[in-house]
């Protein structure tokens, strides 16, 4: 059974409820769960939009990746997610970063997520609940986290 590593976000209709209801949602299929801090951070897109509240969730699931892929996205839908813009508002973004330490390119899904290396809001969170990670590329997430030490995000809860 693999460890999957879920990145969550949210920056409308109460984010800090939106992610708690999120973790509700996974937990139902989710086995030895466990859910970083949550943390504000500024928008990676559009600077239009209000700030984001993002974590990582860890667990061990049955699920294919693409069964995995299909659960998030139904989440995310009962949650009232529109897509109205690249990289812009959302009431839920649920996004699969590691699936086990398989590589998957596929025409509806990417795995490990194609940018997680570059953002702070998946990276402190992550090395927060594995700092002795290493990704299926070989890299340690330890020297990933050595860039994003001095991140501007603030811990919410």
């Amino acid at each position: 059974m693999p460890s999957v590593y879920i990145a969550l976000g949210s920056n409308l209709a109460n984010p800090v409820a939106q992610l708690e209801q999120a973790v509700v949602s996974l937990q139902k299929f989710a086995k030895e769960m466990s859910v970083s801090a949550f943390y504000g951070s500024k928008p990676l897109g559009p600077q239009d939009q209000p700030d984001y509240v993002n974590a990582v969730a860890k667990f061990d699931t049955e699920l294919t990746a693409l069964a995995l892929l299909d659960r998030l996205q139904q989440i995310e839908n009962e949650q009232g997610r529109v897509r109205l813009r690249r990289w812009g508002e959302r009431t839920l973004d649920l996004d699969i970063l590691l699936y086990g330490n398989e590589q998957i390119s596929s025409e509806r899904l990417t795995v490990p997520h194609y940018d997680m290396t570059n953002r702070e809001f998946v990276i402190v969170p992550l090395y927060e609940l594995n700092p002795d990670l290493i990704l299926p590329d070989g890299t340690p997430l330890r020297s990933l986290y050595q860039q994003f030490q001095d991140h501007q995000m603030v811990k919410i809860r």
